[in-house]
């Protein structure tokens, strides 16, 4: 690799080692400061839920997972707190999946493979200067700190919990989501292929219950699944620890710009270092894969004559990425707003636009598109 490279990437997760990927395709240098692997690493019960957009860019990169860690969801039902309902399906989009769920411990280890047989990359322990530095570094970004980035937070009074549950009945490929009277969101992913038994739980919970639930023993947890799912998938058992984290919403003020001291080098800000969103959609990676596309888009595309730190390039990639969130932002934040709310009058109201939009045609379609990344 030249002494300095093109670009160097701060954050080595799946939004850092994908666009370093799609960089080193287009024969860009790029520097990838990876952390060393922790020993006392917990399991990871993470899952996401990748649609279309998503899927196309990673196999671009060849680090699609294979069908047993990438199940495709054919039908999504999310029921509300006074029999408000709606449902997705693939055949009546006419697609072959609406998304699928992505054990994210198979995908993180094939973008390291891939990432370990490119010459174009190098990894590296700490920054290293570049015309172009890219943070990916996730929402608790140290760097976007030190480059005096203002990360504006407005914290939602839940936690999320997430786990894995084996299932007596099979999922059969649907992702179900429930929101409860008292302002909890419940999420069970289908895993493990098409004729699984195993589901990714995501359990948007008060924080005031955070504690009671943690302390439970994994029979009780289980215990309290079943009932909140309404026992559709049978009896749950417990096979991977309980994970949790505040939820929120937040947006960096600058998502490019100078680096301070440094006016010939510059940095972009991408993934969870530039937007946090409510999960209750399961577009966060969805929108921080969208950074990469668009990121790499700019970049691969110019002129040879321009470096890719030049302020006009990155502009546009700030427009077009920050009009992209704050669009699916807004529509998870007003979800989260409406069924956060106890009064009666708001739950009649919320249950009937529900079952209002399971029937409106058109906008449904084309809410779901939107979703799916094929509008």
């Amino acid at each position: 690799m030249a002494a300095t490279p093109d670009i160097c990437i701060r954050g080595a997760g799946i939004v850092g080692r994908t666009l370093a990927l799609l960089l080193a395709r287009a024969r860009l240098q790029v520097a990838l400061v990876a952390a060393p692997a922790r020993s006392d690493a917990v399991p990871d019960v993470r899952a996401y839920a990748l649609n279309a957009a998503a899927r196309q860019l990673l196999e671009r990169v060849r680090c699609w997972p294979e069908p047993r860690a990438a199940t495709p969801v054919l039908a999504m039902e999310v029921f509300g707190d006074r029999q408000g309902a709606v449902r997705f399906s693939a055949d009546t989009q006419a697609v072959a999946a609406l998304n699928w769920i992505v054990d994210v411990p198979t995908l993180e280890r094939q973008l390291r493979e891939a990432v370990a047989y490119q010459a174009d990359i190098e990894l590296v322990g700490e920054p290293v200067p570049a015309p172009l530095t890219v943070v990916c570094e996730g929402r608790a970004s140290r760097t976007r700190d030190e480059l005096g980035v203002d990360f504006e937070t407005t914290r939602y009074p839940q936690q999320a919990i997430a786990t894995r549950l084996d299932c007596e009945r099979a999922h059969q490929q649907v992702a179900r989501q429930w929101f409860t009277p008292e302002g909890d969101i419940l999420a069970l992913l289908p895993l493990d292929g098409p004729q699984g038994h195993q589901v990714a739980v995501v359990w948007s919970v008060r924080e005031e219950r955070l504690p009671e639930l943690l302390a439970l023993d994994d029979a009780a947890f289980a215990a309290r699944l079943f009932e909140a799912s309404g026992g559709v998938l049978g009896a749950l058992h417990m096979n991977s620890p309980r994970a949790h984290w505040p939820l929120l919403l937040a947006h960096a003020t600058r998502w490019v710009g100078r680096m301070p001291g440094r006016p010939q080098q510059s940095f972009a800000l991408a993934g969870d270092a530039a937007h946090a969103m409510h999960p209750l959609a399961g577009q966060g990676l969805n929108v921080g894969l969208g950074d990469v596309a668009e990121l790499a888009r700019v970049l691969t595309q110019r002129e040879n004559w321009r470096s890719p730190g030049e302020m006009k390039l990155l502009r546009r990639y700030e427009r077009a990425r920050q009009a992209d969130w704050l669009r699916m932002s807004l529509a998870t934040d007003a979800l989260q707003q409406l069924f956060g709310r106890p009064e009666a009058g708001a739950a009649a109201l919320r249950n009937w636009g529900m079952s209002l939009f399971d029937v409106s045609g058109p906008l449904k379609s084309r809410v779901t598109r939107l979703a799916m990344g094929t509008a």
